[in-house]
């Protein structure tokens, strides 16, 4: 394990510690009270009743309201331990820092051991320019994580606040002695440097990641690092930086965007990004959030650090867009939104921001302010990932032959065509298909897999297609095993495999995916009504006519299913199927070449 993995793992242990056992003398949880009781204090049943408000709130991931109430709880139960954490934690989250250190103070009286309690407060002062109280509090601070990740980076540019130039750049030492953390050390070192106007010493540290290949270049990286390079008079350098990187590493449109910034800079008018102490600690904040959201245990902690990050830098576009994938993550699709509106028309990040704000909206389900979000980004554009993602919104609506138009465009809008353009012709494929244009369907698909060199979600289509078109059975048999040898536990491939048994008359075998399908989607309507088509042919008629009666109670999202048909198996009693013609030998090779599971 390398020490970026581990403290990313330690860091969700220690947090998940401190937060449930972190008292002296103290209960772990709040006072539970019972209504039973005629005589209890009218004081007590507001307080239970603004908790419990709180947590149906908070189990809803409505964090606001959740905090308003547990405030509301905390003023008739002042010293209720369980809950004082519950809100600073959660205040935190939400941005709303000035109050989260007043309650993080309170329970640091009270006896909290948590370490991110000085963070809160420190991060509070910081805000307020008080950079040595800051330092003092976190200075004592223990555990690893704090002393040789956390602690070094904001303790840093607290002494930067405090004009110590010295002591900022010693306080850097841990983290420049952990190899994982070689790029966050040289660049932070850049940008303390340069806050202090030491060009020289800034560029030298730029400069270890613009030429060492082995260190990731973040967008991040580029924008100061380009930054430093026109306000320095070598324009010529940012430029040439800038043009290193292809859309393979960040974001195409980001990319372009800061070319454009680039090109039309005036070195006299350009300013320093780090241009402050706080927005250097913002910084920090989100190298140490960046870090911690690689791993999924440390989304929690990795929220909270975003949120003092843009608590330091309000204006911090690419904290905003990691903030938005924590709440992404969370599946809180509205409040994500909510952030990227916060991303401004001149920011390098906007179009990115509204295109992940469009696919949002699909997850809400929401079409047509999706499309009518994603037509007003491509006017005059001319951009592919803007004509694709159009085209997806248009394709998932219905509006195959608008959807169309625009995978066309996106072809247009080429240089060239690529590997990774496969999902394009994939995509415009499926909306041939269901636009009953076979024969371009058929073209683009095997576009696609050519493109793709053979990717399992191509496999599955076209050779699903091909079996529904009667067409090509031992190929299309053959594409969908190799497709579930790929992705075994891909619940619409399983369906395929077992679909495919049952076109050829091999009930015992299709029942076998199909159910492996339905357990993995059991809300597919598709996958019940062809396992239902399977038990009836193996002689399971109450669990054919169940599952039949199943899929007409859900939604059917694959546009195929025909609930005429099915309401017309469950009326007349059953199905046929009349078995396709293949080559035996073939097949049966085909066949032992599925992968099996342990």
């Amino acid at each position: 394990m390398s020490k970026l993995e581990y403290i990313v793992a330690l860091a969700a242990a220690v947090f998940m510690f401190n937060s449930c056992v972190n008292r002296k003398n103290e209960p772990s949880a709040p006072t539970v009270y019972s209504f039973t009781n005629p005589y209890m204090d009218q004081k007590v049943k507001k307080s239970y009743g603004a908790y419990m408000a709180g947590r149906v709130a908070h189990l809803r991931k409505d964090f606001n309201a959740a905090a308003d109430y547990y405030i509301q709880a905390l003023k008739v139960d002042p010293d209720n331990p369980e809950l004082i954490s519950r809100v600073y934690l959660i205040l935190t989250s939400k941005g709303r820092v000035a109050e989260a250190a007043q309650y993080a103070e309170l329970s640091l009286k009270n006896g909290d051991k948590n370490n991110f309690i000085h963070i809160i407060i420190a991060a509070d002062k910081i805000k307020k320019g008080q950079y040595e109280e800051a330092n003092k509090i976190i200075s004592g601070i223990d555990g690893t994580i704090y002393k040789e990740f956390i602690t070094p980076l904001i303790s840093a540019w607290s002494y930067a606040g405090m004009n110590e130039k010295g002591k900022a750049l010693k306080a850097m030492e841990p983290i420049g002695k952990e190899p994982s953390f070689r790029a966050l050390y040289n660049f932070h070192m850049g940008m303390l440097n340069d806050y202090f106007g030491d060009n020289s010493a800034a560029q030298k540290y730029y400069e270890v990641i613009v030429n060492e290949e082995s260190l990731e270049m973040s967008f991040r990286a580029l924008q100061v690092i380009t930054n430093f390079y026109i306000r320095s008079g070598q324009k010529d350098k940012a430029l040439a930086l800038v043009n290193k990187y292809s859309d393979e590493r960040v974001l195409a449109d980001m990319m372009e965007q800061l070319k454009n910034k680039i090109k039309d800079a005036d070195p006299e008018e350009t300013p320093k990004i780090i241009s402050s102490a706080n927005i250097g600690v913002s910084e920090a904040l989100f190298n140490i959030a960046a870090t911690l959201r690689q791993g999924s245990a440390g989304i929690d902690l990795a929220h909270m650090f975003i949120s003092l990050s843009i608590y330091e830098n309000p204006n911090y576009d690419l904290a905003m867009l990691l903030l938005a994938d924590i709440l992404e993550t969370r599946e809180m699709y509205l409040e994500a939104n909510k952030v990227y509106d916060r991303i401004g028309e001149d920011s390098e990040a906007y179009n990115t921001a509204q295109l992940k704000k469009a696919n949002n909206l699909v997850l809400m389900e929401d079409y047509k302010g999706a499309e009518l979000l994603m037509k007003a980004l491509t006017l005059d554009k001319g951009n592919y990932q803007l004509y694709l993602d159009l085209g997806d919104v248009l394709r998932v609506s219905g509006k195959q032959k608008e959807a169309i138009s625009y995978y066309k465009d996106a072809i247009k809008s080429l240089p060239r065509v690529e590997n990774q353009h496969w999902v394009l012709f994939y995509a415009m494929g499926i909306s041939y298909e269901q636009n009953d244009e076979w024969d371009k369907a058929e073209k683009a698909f095997l576009r696609a897999l050519d493109l793709s060199q053979n990717h399992y979600m191509v496999l599955n289509y076209l050779g699903y297609s091909w079996l529904k078109e009667g067409k090509n059975i031992d190929q299309a048999f053959g594409m969908i095993v190799e497709a579930y040898n790929q992705a075994p536990h891909d619940g619409n491939i399983n369906d395929s495999l077992g679909w495919a048994f049952y076109r050829m008359g091999m009930y015992d075998q299709a029942v076998t995916y199909l159910e492996k399908a339905a357990e993995i989607e059991p809300a597919n309507a598709l996958i019940s009504d062809h396992l239902g088509d399977a038990y009836w042919m193996n002689g399971r008629k109450n669990e054919a006519k169940f599952q039949w009666q199943h899929a007409l109670t859900m939604k059917d999202r694959s546009n195929e299913l025909d609930a005429e048909a099915v309401k017309e198996k469950l009326d007349k009693g059953g199905t046929d199927n009349k078995p396709v013609s293949y080559d035996k030998e073939a097949v049966q090779a085909k066949i032992e070449s599925i992968i099996t599971e342990d």
